[in-house]
């Protein structure tokens, strides 16, 4: 069906004069890094340099002038640098974030009337051109600047115009063209059409948002007796162990009380015994909701030591955000209001069909009742958090809850607590996860945990490099989940557990991976990418140094992610040339050049691989037969290379991976 509206059969489009007189004559557009027209900020960290491009030009031959301006949101001052040209009507300019909180910049142009005069002024003079007028019309340039200008700048120009009198043409060529003349002009003229474009913001994050190696544990199955629940003082002895592998968040899921009713039993079960703690997930019971903690695990005080005992290890930690409540959540009687009813009373509990998390009932966001009391209550609970010394959360599938709502929240809590970061736990649809980046997600995870061939991961690796997710997006490498056993590791042993921590401590500044993964754990429910006896729903006590495990492995990965620069961010990947389509072969180098690893990844756990393969000589400005040095960063081991192309072997019974640092002789 159409919709049909009303037209004036006399109505044009029309641009009247009194109009077109005041649009800018410069133009000033595709301006990066900017989402949405500013609508969004961008992402960036303190410290960093913000990079800023735009195309500016101007109709005919005039010269331009062209400054960036930036802020923090906070302070009423403005910074300014110039932009430089680089040709196609491109500029370029870059501005620091020294600190965290919300930056604006914007672009200034205008004509540059006494650069447009000098330019015109040098071709004729090189060639061979008579410009005596030229020189009086500078000169008439001089004098306007001298009537615009007081003081010291006013004696210097007046001063500027006495030189010149008394030159000779070919002198007073130089004396126009000189940066001091220039310098002094700049400052004194009127800006000519001056154009400005929209102010676009920036947030900045510190650099933990960006860089950072995360570690999940169930604080309950800290525990040498699986009929013993774990407490946090237990997770004091996991410290450690957690921090020597090179982790600098910890994160649990849900802390608080469980609810009873429809409680899960092992696998999934719809009946649970009297003994079986229950899904995490199903939160809330007499005890409390989502700003109680689970009495077994013990008391808020504890909890304070173990995040103060954490800090002491380098460690941060993280809390899950689920925003779901089991059927004995005090909410259901306090506020039934902010849920669903069916026609029979009954509540309205969770489905994914053909799944059915009976233990889960979920708030209605947009319920008469619910606003604005749901929300603040909401709002509040995360800030109750953060007075503990929480800082990050991890959010519970934020794509089925209301966008606006994560905006207001993301902006309310950072509005007061800025080094508050969130990480997204969103498995759904590209536009949607990109969508939660730009309302303020801090992190996210990601489709790495499927993509498992050269071209799946070369083509992922290369989109979030690009607009817009490179400024908007900031993947957190997770291997694997409570709730995701990837198919990949359910039978590659020993060497499948590496390659995907190689591919995720390389591949992204931000990766993370749940308890059990360093033991290599992948027994599966049959036919599915969940774990058998999943922890979801049981306690399960493990020897963290069980033979086969990948402890010391993972230690030096996060080691030499720490040691390099060129490994702190997902930005920057570039693909090369491995002539074996087993063989994931790329690199990332610092912004100042000094920092340079060469990643090659056999993505085949069974079988020995070969292939020849291409230093990025080019990339150092060195020649197709130059020397270089390399480091395996793994073991230490130094050689020379000669010469461009090279050849690889990769044994997985060995190690399935190469980490090298490439260096010019």
């Amino acid at each position: 069906m159409t919709a049909d509206f009303p037209q004036d059969p006399d109505s044009t489009v029309t641009l009247p004069l009194s109009q077109a007189l005041l649009l800018p004559r410069i133009v000033i557009e595709a301006t990066s890094p900017v989402l949405e027209n500013g609508e969004f900020a961008v992402k960036a960290t303190a410290g960093q340099q913000v990079d800023v491009l735009s195309k500016v030009f101007v109709d005919g031959h005039e010269q331009l002038a062209v400054m960036l301006h930036w802020r923090l949101a906070s302070s009423a001052h403005w910074s300014a640098t110039p932009m430089h040209f680089l040709g196609n009507d491109s500029w370029n300019a870059q501005f620091p974030v020294p600190e965290v909180g919300r930056y604006l910049f914007c672009i200034e142009a205008w004509i540059d009337r006494y650069a447009s005069f000098c330019h015109e002024l040098e071709k004729k003079h090189q060639a061979g051109i008579a410009v005596s007028l030229e020189l009086q019309e500078g000169r008439i340039l001089v004098q306007h600047a001298i009537e615009l200008s007081q003081g010291e700048r006013r004696e210097q120009l007046q001063a500027l115009l006495g030189q010149l009198s008394g030159l000779l043409e070919t002198e007073q060529v130089a004396l126009f063209m000189h940066e001091h003349s220039a310098q002094l002009m700049a400052e004194a003229q009127n800006h000519a059409y001056l154009s400005l474009s929209p102010e676009y913001p920036v947030e900045v994050e510190r650099p933990l948002a960006q860089f950072a190696s995360w570690y999940e544990l169930f604080p309950r199955s800290v525990t040498d007796d699986p009929a013993r629940h774990g407490t946090f003082n237990d997770v004091h002895q996991r410290l450690p162990m957690i921090h020597d592998m090179g982790f600098d968040v910890l994160y649990f899921p849900p802390i608080h009380p469980i609810g009873r009713r429809h409680r899960k039993g092992p696998n999934n079960a719809l009946q649970a015994g009297p003994d079986d703690p229950g899904s995490p997930y199903a939160i809330g019971s007499e005890e409390g909701g989502h700003d109680a903690i689970h009495p077994q695990l013990g008391s808020r005080d504890d909890f304070r030591r173990l995040v103060a005992a954490a800090a002491d290890h380098g460690l941060e930690i993280a809390l899950d955000f689920a925003i779901q409540c089991s059927q004995d959540h005090p909410w259901l009687k306090q506020h039934p209001g902010w849920f669903n009813w069916r026609p029979d009373g009954s509540i309205r509990y969770a489905e994914n069909p053909p799944k059915k998390y009976q233990d889960i009932v979920n708030v209605d966001f947009y319920a008469p009742d619910a606003i604005p009391g749901l929300w603040l209550e909401l709002r509040d609970i995360v800030l109750g958090w953060v007075d503990e010394g929480v800082k990050i959360f991890r959010v519970d599938n934020p794509h089925t809850k209301p966008l606006p709502f994560w905006q207001w929240l993301i902006a309310d809590v950072r509005a007061q607590n800025p080094e508050v970061i969130f990480l997204a736990e969103a498995f759904t649809t590209p536009a949607m996860m990109a969508r939660l980046g730009k309302v303020g997600y801090t992190q996210s995870y990601t489709y790495f945990t499927w993509r498992n061939t050269k071209a799946e991961l070369a083509a992922y690796f290369t989109e979030l490099n690009q607009s817009p997710l490179r400024e908007c997006f900031r993947p957190n490498f997770f291997v694997n989940t409570p709730d995701i056993n990837p198919g990949f590791l359910h039978d590659s042993g020993r060497p499948g557990f590496l390659i995907r921590a190689a591919l995720a401590t390389m591949g992204s500044g931000l990766w993370g991976m749940y308890s059990g993964f360093e033991l290599c754990e992948s027994v599966a429910v049959p036919g599915k990418e969940e774990y058998l006896d999943s922890e979801k729903y049981q306690i399960r006590p493990r020897d963290f140094s069980a033979p086969g495990n990948i402890v010391a492995e993972i230690a030096q990965l996060n080691r030499i992610r720490r040691q390099n620069p060129a490994l702190h961010s997902h930005l920057g990947l570039t693909l090369y040339n491995a002539w074996n389509d087993n063989i994931l072969y790329f690199g990332k180098r610092s912004a100042d050049g000094s920092n340079f690893v060469l990643v090659a990844i056999s993505l085949d756990p069974h079988n020995a691989q070969e292939a020849h393969f291409e230093l990025p000589l080019w990339e150092m400005g060195l020649a197709d037969d130059a020397w270089t040095s390399g480091e395996d960063l793994m073991n230490g081991h130094r050689w020379t290379w000669y010469g461009k192309t090279q050849w690889m072997r990769i044994e997985p019974w060995h190690q399935p991976f190469g980490i090298w640092r490439i260096k010019p002789l």
